[in-house]
């Protein structure tokens, strides 16, 4: 994986957003005729003189003295020393998908300006420009080179059965933490001036360009080892499905792909119109501009730059209209002309091997050019703004042997590639004979039980695989003609057919949500066989999930589940989306002893932006398989995945009511998986976030806390109990006969049908009165504009305000003390005059606050959440709430004990953990639940230790767009 990572440290000048002047660091020319040297890494150095501060992308010094202070790559901007020519290791951009063993594509953020980063691809910086960047690495790249990535993403799931697999650092190019240092010789390996020094996306270990080969081999994931999910230990579908679309990556708009809309290098900005143009009789001597625009619209250099051609290369970009720009003089010749246009789609091809045609955008029609006279006086079909079409020879296309690469995948042990040598008449299943006998990871293995797949690398990577009888030169042939980028981009792939590593032997598992809660199996099993049709329909159903209306899926086949997906995806049921989501399968016997991993439930929409920032960094800094995000199904994906680890942690990121919503999930859950009870720890995101005060993890989450120190505090927290409660209602029949109902009161049995009573599940408070009737005001406020409630601070101003309200106008709440009747442990309790009653579980309620107080009293014993006690504690009225708010005062204190009855006389406001409603006259039953939860609570040593000052060292950081929202501006 290593190589993956040093394919992507060189970009292309023409791909860069920049002007030439720009690109050049600020040269105006270069000197040519110094000589260029090329080594194994790819570059072509020609030496320079700088006009402008400029700095070693080797070792990130400043370049010094006032003429040909280094060296810059002809191919791609890279610059160096003189002293570190011999040096450098980063690959050039035109060797970079090479050197890649297994292609991953990236899932790409929406575009936005990200300040103090630099371009994986040309480079240069981001602030001023669209960009984009990986959701699960940290790959940085300018909306304009999009098309010039390397897709080497993390391999979060490389599970091989019957194998021990070691994993290897996955190396990333630059953009590294202000405070990083060299594990290998100590120093500082950042730089703010460019791209410079590398940085392991799993473990966070830094070093510099010249010092990362050396360290060893082998990643052990850092100082977040022991909670992270190892990736030998998943097992994912290989389908074409986007990895985004599997990992529930938030998009804005993605129904068209950024492609279909932009050329290459997008845009259509005036610097474009810099292009450099071609010397004369030296042939070229510097590196085109290259510029696209939006297909159909005018180009802005039209009007006054007729020196600029279009290029397209291939029939694909002809039809799309999806070209570059290059430009020409006057002498400018057909050899001159190819070499630009194959430097303009990054590719360092022999010249000789290809040629350009001009190419009739009208009728697409193309006519090959006198290579002995200037381009400039050929051209016929537009002399304004030419276009040409770039083309492999067809003397050499027709039955010239070629050369492809094959890479073993899927096998074990860690094998390279091999060329092969493909002639007129060899077929996939000759290729894949050749290349499986000169494979060291394919020895031993019978070629029937593999096949031959063809791998295309572009945005995406897609497979198709190859029948044994096609034959390949024809096939390299067609892809040429349609683009002659993307013939360099097609390699070819060995596997198994079964595919083990793609498919569990339990199935492929897909999770269908948003159906109809509490129907029958019957009923489900009906409406998606209509959605899917016979051909596609399921080979079992895991489980159902009666009480969210969902279930989950099981096809034998990768390519079936796809399609199943394909299927699914658009269909909708009761006005509603159906929610599809693949799912990862995971295998106990290869997580490590000691690997406690965590599963994370982040909540997105609690606390403004805070969880889509969050659920970006916990991607990065573990493996994306173990971060769900509760838009997609809710917490049931995430706990279905998890089923069969025998001990895991649970971090869920929101408020009290994504934990209880957490805990509820884990109820249905947790009786088939091999963890019943995992403990539970919370990053409170919500208003009240009451639970998580009392466990220590604070009373709001606001941005300071880089989520790396959150995971380690995880990692530390001891297990705690908390008590849960069953709260029963029990709806009163009305009784016509007034003495009859008066009579019941007395006995406190009223008169109650066992058929319509509702069960509910306490883990925090219950409220009955005012401060249930002041939660319901706020809930039907945020009901009608939840827009406007998207602030801490705005909830618990409006939550002010409609108290100040209540303590104006008395409502209902007036005399509560007459309309209910309390019975604790069997026991009526004599209540005072009150206006609301408050049972708590916890000893915080209403963001903090502290009813049954702190003294001590020999009546009651000391309260907690795991003693099996409730605490009954009165409310006189709105200003005894308020004091209890601020803290002057604390509640009346009115019993305490573990099995509570109440009768309520009238209708009345009531609440369970801040969930409000208008209850009817009837009985409330509330005892202790046979459900229990355990939960994390954090170290007392966590909290006097200041670990928000303890710098990141071998450890991602999170960049500080993330916490402020001040580096990073999304782009609409």
């Amino acid at each position: 994986m290593s190589t993956a990572a040093e394919a992507a440290a060189s970009p292309d000048n023409e791909a860069s957003p920049m002007d030439a002047s720009d690109r050049n660091g600020g040269t105006d020319a270069w000197e040519s005729a110094e000589p260029e040297y090329s080594a194994g890494h790819g570059h072509s150095f020609i030496k320079r003189t700088f006009h402008r501060p400029t700095y070693c992308h080797h070792c990130a010094e400043m370049l010094w003295g006032l003429l040909s202070q280094g060296f810059t790559c002809s191919l791609c901007s890279f610059t160096v020393h003189d002293r570190c020519l011999k040096s450098v290791l980063s690959p050039c951009s035109t060797l970079a998908p090479s050197l890649v063993m297994v292609p991953i594509s990236h899932c790409w953020s929406d575009p936005g300006h990200f300040k103090r980063k630099f371009c994986n691809v040309c480079r240069k910086r981001l602030e001023d420009f669209a960009a984009v960047r990986c959701e699960i690495c940290e790959y940085y790249c300018h909306l304009e080179c999009q098309d010039f990535v390397t897709n080497d993403c993390k391999e979060c799931a490389t599970f091989y059965p019957g194998t021990h697999q070691n994993h290897y650092h996955h190396w990333r190019e630059g953009n590294l933490p202000g405070n990083s240092k060299c594990a290998v010789c100590k120093r500082t390996c950042w730089s703010s001036e460019c791209l410079s020094g590398y940085r392991c996306e799993w473990c966070g270990l830094t070093a510099h360009a010249g010092c990362y080969r050396a360290v060893p081999l082998d990643c052990n994931f850092g100082i977040l080892g022991e909670i992270l999910l190892p990736p030998s230990a998943v097992t994912l579908p290989r389908t074409d499905i986007p990895l985004d679309k599997i990992f529930g990556l938030q998009r804005r708009n993605t129904s068209r792909t950024i492609s279909e809309d932009w050329s290459s290098s997008g845009g259509d900005s005036a610097r474009g119109d810099d292009a450099a143009a071609i010397g004369g009789a030296s042939g070229l001597d510097q590196p085109q501009q290259a510029q696209g625009r939006r297909p159909g619209q005018k180009d802005k250099s039209d009007a006054g730059n007729e020196d600029l051609v279009k290029v397209f290369d291939g029939n694909y970009s002809a039809q799309r209209r999806l070209y570059r720009l290059v430009g020409i003089q006057r002498g400018t010749t057909v050899a001159q002309l190819t070499e630009s246009s194959l430097r303009a789609y990054n590719m360092a091809e022999d010249a000789n091997r290809y040629t350009v045609h001009e190419y009739s955008e009208k009728d697409c029609g193309e006519r090959p050019l006198d290579e002995a006279s200037p381009v400039r006086q050929q051209f016929r079909y537009d002399s304004r703004r030419p276009a040409v079409i770039l083309r492999y020879r067809s003397s050499a296309s027709s039955s010239e042997p070629a050369v492809i690469r094959v890479y073993p995948i899927g096998l074990p042990g860690r094998g390279r590639g091999v060329d092969v040598t493909v002639g007129p008449d060899t077929t996939a299943g000759d290729a894949l004979v050749s290349s499986a006998k000169r494979m060291r990871s394919a020895e031993g293995t019978d070629p029937a039980t593999l096949e031959l797949v063809e791998v295309s690398l572009d945005r995406t990577v897609t497979q198709r695989p190859l029948p044994r009888e096609e034959r390949l030169l024809p096939l390299l042939a067609a892809i040429r003609r349609d683009s002659v980028r993307q013939y360099r981009l097609t390699r070819f792939h060995v596997q198994s057919l079964t595919d083990s590593r793609g498919v569990a032997p339990s199935g492929a598992a897909m999770f269908v949500g948003n159906l109809m809660n509490g129907m029958s199996q019957r009923v489900y099993e009906k409406i998606l066989l209509e959605k899917l049709g016979p051909e596609n329909k399921w080979d079992s159903i895991d489980v159902i999930y009666y009480e969210y209306g969902a279930l989950v899926l099981v096809y034998r086949s990768a390519a079936r589940l796809q399609q199943a997906y394909s299927v699914l995806r658009d269909q909708w049921f009761d006005d509603k989306p159906l929610l599809v989501l693949p799912l990862p399968h995971l295998h106990p016997e290869m997580i490590p002893d000691g690997i406690t991993p965590v599963l994370v439930l982040v909540n997105v929409k609690s606390g403004g932006c805070q969880g889509i920032e969050l659920v970006t960094a916990f991607r990065k800094l573990l493996n994306p398989h173990q971060v769900f995000n509760l838009d997609y199904g809710g917490p049931l994906p995430g706990l279905y995945v998890f089923r069969q680890v025998p001990y895991y942690k649970i971090l869920v990121c929101g408020g009290d009511g994504t934990v209880g919503w957490a805990l509820s999930c884990l109820d249905n859950v947790g009786p088939d998986a091999k963890c019943n009870y995992p403990p539970m720890a919370i990053v409170p995101l919500g208003t009240g976030n009451d639970l998580s005060r009392v466990l220590r993890w604070g009373s709001g989450y606001s941005g300071q806390e880089l989520p790396l120190n959150i995971l380690r505090d995880v990692a530390e927290a001891e297990v705690v109990t908390l008590d849960r409660w069953t709260v029963i209602f029990h709806p009163e029949e009305k009784e016509k006969d007034e003495t009859k109902v008066q009579l019941q009161y007395e006995s406190n049995a009223a008169n109650t049908n066992e058929d319509n009573a509702s069960i509910f599940v306490m883990n925090n408070y219950f409220g009955i009165g005012l401060d249930a009737d002041v939660s319901l005001d706020f809930h039907l406020a945020r009901n009608e504009n939840p827009s406007k409630f998207n602030s801490r601070f705005h909830n618990k101003g409006v939550y002010f305000k409609m108290s100040v309200r209540k303590m104006i106008n008395k409502g209902s709440c007036k005399d509560l003390h007459r309309q209910i009747i309390v019975e604790v442990d069997g026991k009526v309790i004599d209540l005072p005059p009150l206006e609301g009653i408050i049972i708590l579980n916890i000893l915080s309620w209403a963001s903090g606050a502290n009813p049954w107080g702190t003294e001590k009293d020999d009546n009651f014993n000391r309260p907690n959440h795991w003693d099996g006690q409730l605490e009954v504690v009165g409310v006189t009225g709105m200003v005894h709430m308020g004091q209890i708010f601020s803290g002057l005062r604390s509640g009346s204190r009115l019993a305490q004990g573990g099995h509570i009855k109440i009768t309520l006389k009238a209708d009345i406001p009531v609440q369970i953990d801040g969930e409000p409603w208008v209850q009817s006259s009837g009985q409330v039953v509330i005892l202790r639940s046979a459900l229990r939860a355990s939960m994390l609570k954090k170290s007392k040593a966590k909290l006097k230790s200041g670990r928000n000052a303890e710098p990141s060292f071998y450890s991602p950081e999170i960049e500080e767009g993330a916490t402020g929202g001040s580096d990073q501006a999304v782009v609409d």
